[in-house]
């Protein structure tokens, strides 16, 4: 069985729970009330071992980076992890459609089952689930919440984080 280490950190937009293995992050979960992630009792806190997560996320929040690199895992189905590593390569500052990750997986009916997909993503930010819309450009559901979804595609697409998650601490 693989140990497991978790820190709770403060960002922008809210406390996020970082949960991940020796050598890889596994999981960034929003932490809301009524909807926080608790860790499971075998899991060891230990914020040594997110130091490189901390430091990226800082990074992109202020707006001085584009790209994570980080050792990611996915427990997940076939087909949601299909679909989480499509996410990753949606280009900062973009978006797109389900049914359009729904077409480029090959499996252009499936739609639904993409939004499913991305909104089962454990890794969420690092993984960005965020830049999937609606068809319509609507935004659509996001488990940070719609004006966290906003305030993220709106970094993304400025570049300048100044006062852009006041309101979301507010």
């Amino acid at each position: 069985m693989t140990t497991m280490y978790w820190q709770e950190i403060d960002s922008p937009i809210g406390p996020l729970l970082l949960a991940g293995d020796r050598e890889t992050l596994r999981c960034v979960s929003f932490q809301r009330p009524g909807r926080s992630m608790r860790p499971e009792p075998s899991w060891r806190k230990d914020a040594s071992r997110f130091s490189d997560v901390r430091a990226q996320l800082e990074q992109y929040f202020a707006g001085e980076r584009r790209e994570f690199s980080l050792k990611l895992a996915f427990d997940g189905s076939e087909f949601q992890q299909t679909v989480w590593r499509l996410l990753q390569t949606i280009p900062y500052g973009t978006t797109t459609t389900y049914g359009e990750i729904a077409a480029r997986i090959g499996r252009p009916g499936a739609a639904r089952a993409v939004g499913l997909a991305n909104g089962s993503n454990p890794i969420p930010i690092i993984v960005p689930c965020h830049r999937v819309i609606g068809a319509d450009g609507s935004l659509t559901g996001f488990g940070g919440g719609l004006a966290t979804k906003r305030a993220l595609l709106a970094l993304e697409a400025s570049g300048n984080s100044t006062d852009l998650f006041a309101t979301l601490r507010a």
